[in-house]
């Protein structure tokens, strides 16, 4: 599935790509890892219906949110069965910086808290996908495939987002300030981490090795 998405204009928008020190540390730790995936996909699920319960009247949002919820929540349930059949409990773990520290970034009144609750909305799924997309090549056959699986829909949802910035607000504007925002997400992704999660930083403590070395 992966070798079939052509994730070239989401790896464009991105302002970096993810450390090898974070891949390592995610074939490290992989149950952890899971158990914040299903975390990650259960809070995309939570935006969106949040962003339809406050924006009534743009039909289109209340439509495109309303599929990426399901879809979300679909992929929580696929992780959580995976976490199943290994033996990994779902269970409580603190957020990471990431998300907080980027929405620190979004305007308070309307309409630039809109644009800017998307703009955040489009880049964390775009990191999500190009991190799937970094694992893929070193997971066993279920997870690679899994992680795969999802590359199309989570690109997807960064355009569906970027899309909905634009309609909302003109091209320059979302240009200025996905500026800002990128900026902020590349120093949260590029800086040292005191904790792994999906969308952690370099984690701080980690061994310096080959991607290909970790078991």
């Amino acid at each position: 599935m992966s070798k079939t998405v052509d994730l070239t204009s989401l790896l464009d928008f991105l302002p970096c790509r993810t450390p090898s020190q974070w891949v390592e540390a995610a074939l490290k730790d992989q149950a952890l890892m899971l158990i914040d995936h299903a975390n990650c996909e259960k809070k995309a699920a939570a935006t969106a219906l949040s962003l339809m319960h406050r924006y009534l009247d743009n039909t289109v949002l209340l439509n495109k949110m309303s599929r990426l919820a399901r879809e979300e929540l679909r992929h929580f349930e696929q992780v959580l069965k995976i976490m199943e059949s290994r033996g990994v409990s779902y269970q409580s773990v603190t957020a990471s910086r990431y998300a907080a520290g980027l929405r620190e970034l979004v305007r308070k009144k309307e309409p630039g808290r809109l644009v800017d609750t998307l703009l955040v909305g489009a880049l964390i799924e775009a990191r999500s996908c190009e991190r799937f997309a970094a694992l893929v090549p070193h997971l066993d056959e279920e997870l690679a495939t899994f992680y795969g699986s999802l590359l199309r829909s989570e690109s997807r949802h960064f355009r569906d987002y970027l899309a909905l910035a634009m309609q909302v607000a003109g091209e320059q504007e979302v240009e200025d300030r996905l500026a800002r925002f990128k900026t902020r997400e590349a120093e949260l992704i590029q800086t040292p981490d005191t904790e792994f999660r999906f969308h952690s930083g370099v984690p701080a403590a980690i061994e310096s090795r080959p991607v290909g070395a970790v078991a």
